[in-house]
């Protein structure tokens, strides 16, 4: 990650910390306004130190990139150039196959007001840009870099896109949600609530809906066990008849 002509120490920090949280350690810094190192970097990093420690610092972007095999630059709005463009999740794919391919690539994010200069673009075989809402396409240093360290991330991370925490316990099997349904129907006949025959079949099945709408666990189910197993005691509460 090159930071071109970074203006504020807390930019730099944030940045450092979005690098982390996506597994990016390799900082570089061409020509910080306010020179290097900066305390103030290093407080608002969280955690981060150690990119700082090991960030370089360049007088030219030619100097940063020197060594490097690709180079990617932000730009939000390329003009009158022919040059691969790519958005961050796309960027990050291929800044993955480069590095497999064992390649250095350097990605350009520019000053904090003005961005990278047409001679910083030049120097980029690849353009990256955020598809964001165009009447507010505005981030801070840190913003950047943390989308795209988020999408580099993204890109090997094997979580899955959906799931259902269900913690010490698991989702019911269909076999335990029948014996539930088993339960409380018969309590429900019981206690006359489905007394109704023209209407007890659809009544039957918006219980069964409500039940197998989502993924219920079989702790779940043994509460509501127990919940209707009291309420099937009768009327009473605390070993008192309930007031009609």
């Amino acid at each position: 990650m090159v930071l071109v002509n970074p203006q504020l120490a807390d930019n730099i920090g944030m940045a450092a910390r979005a690098m982390a949280n996506g597994g990016l350690f390799h900082m570089r810094l061409v020509a910080p306004r306010d020179g290097w190192p900066q305390e103030r970097a290093f407080f608002v990093s969280s955690g981060a130190q150690r990119i700082l420690e090991a960030a370089t610092v360049h007088a030219t972007v030619q100097d940063a990139i020197a060594d490097c095999h690709r180079v990617f630059a932000t730009c939000p709005r390329p003009r009158h150039v022919v040059v691969n463009i790519r958005n961050a999740r796309a960027a990050a794919e291929d800044l993955r196959t480069i590095n497999t391919a064992g390649q250095r690539v350097a990605v350009l994010f520019g000053p904090e007001r003005a961005g990278l200069t047409a001679e910083d673009l030049a120097r980029a075989d690849t353009l990256v840009r955020y598809p964001l809402n165009p009447a507010h396409n505005s981030l801070n240093l840190a913003q950047a870099v943390m989308i795209l360290a988020y999408e580099w991330w993204m890109a090997a991370d094997a979580t899955p896109p959906r799931a259902l925490h269900t913690n010490e316990t698991q989702v019911a099997t269909r076999e335990s949600l029948e014996n539930f349904m088993g339960h409380l129907l018969d309590e429900l006949d019981a206690c006359g609530f489905l007394r109704n025959e023209a209407k007890r079949p659809g009544m039957v099945r918006n219980l069964r809906h409500w039940f197998t709408r989502g993924e219920i666990t079989e702790q779940e189910l043994r509460t509501l066990h127990g919940v209707v197993a009291e309420l099937s005691r009768g009327r009473m509460i605390r070993g008192r008849p309930e007031k009609p």
